[in-house]
């Protein structure tokens, strides 16, 4: 399998400054596969993509800290986030992906290590097997510690997992929106639906990140903004955004993360949503200690 590479080494400098504190909520780090190698059942090979190369970033874009998302390259072996984290000198946390049968004591060592929330993919192009059953049982062991769980899937399966949020009984943060259609503009069917969801359960945020893989017009991605504003808005206090790289699968439409950065103040229009979004809600995630 060859190998791919998803980012723009130099990507610009954004025109917009993120708050004091801001987290960029959203990234990975894959590899390096000499020290940390990939899944055998990794659907994609990326290129290495480093802690320093991460955190060179975080300083370019302006950001104080990341939350390091384990990425399906690496399956449930969390090496290479705990790995991440440990080099951030505090300023990152992750969430785990683990394998059903953990024992107590491992997910306690990665707790020890940095981790807060355990992700479930429901993505078939990314993964084999998806056991609701194993998940819950997963959620229940990792509530006590505080976690919350971050769950990804896509539009067309949202009203199938509903039952499954439901029963989580922890915070539950579903990344990218549920993927919904953004063509159908900001009334329609799908992101209606989710904003139902969020309606009728306080206890599911969401991460407003994704504008790259939603967007159908791409720079300075309009379409995103116009309808994943209201969402902001709305759920001000249950919202994280993340530049989500280095951009796994997105070798066909590499984006540049200053571009991304530089939504934020379309998607958040004022200084008290940009705080919420970026600052309070990932502190009270990630860093609940320091608040």
């Amino acid at each position: 399998m060859s190998r791919t590479k998803t980012w723009v080494d130099r990507p610009s400098q954004p025109t917009w400054t993120p708050p004091p504190g801001a987290v960029d909520a959203h990234v990975h780090v894959f590899g390096p596969e000499a020290e940390f190698p990939f899944s055998p059942k990794a659907k994609y090979h990326p290129e290495d993509a480093t802690p320093e190369m991460l955190f060179a970033l975080r300083d370019h874009l302006g950001f104080s800290r990341n939350v390091i998302v384990q990425a399906s390259c690496h399956g449930t072996n969390n090496a290479a986030t705990l790995n991440g984290i440990a080099m951030s000198k505090g300023r990152a946390r992750g969430v785990a992906v683990v394998d059903p049968n953990i024992s107590d004591d491992e997910l306690q060592s990665l707790h020890d290590g940095g981790i807060r929330g355990v992700r479930f993919n429901f993505l078939k192009r990314l993964v084999d097997d998806a056991p609701k059953d194993k998940f819950l049982d997963i959620a229940r062991r990792i509530a006590p510690l505080g976690w919350h769980v971050v769950v990804y899937f896509e539009a067309d399966l949202l009203e199938e997992l509903t039952p499954f949020l439901e029963a989580i009984p922890t915070i539950v943060v579903v990344d990218h929106l549920g993927r919904p259609d953004i063509a159908q503009g900001p009334d329609g069917a799908e992101i209606t639906a989710f904003r139902r969801l969020l309606d009728t359960h306080p206890t599911i945020w969401t991460k407003v990140s994704g504008a790259e893989r939603l967007s159908i017009h791409g720079p300075p991605f309009d379409d995103f903004v116009e309808v994943i504003r209201p969402v902001v808005e709305a759920y001000s206090d249950r919202v994280l955004w993340g530049t989500d790289w280095p951009h796994p699968n997105m070798e066909h439409r590499i984006p540049d993360d200053g571009q991304l950065v530089d939504i934020l103040p379309r998607l958040a229009p004022t200084a008290e949503l940009q705080r919420k979004l970026l600052v309070d809600n990932p502190m009270r995630l990630y860093w609940p200690e320091e608040i």
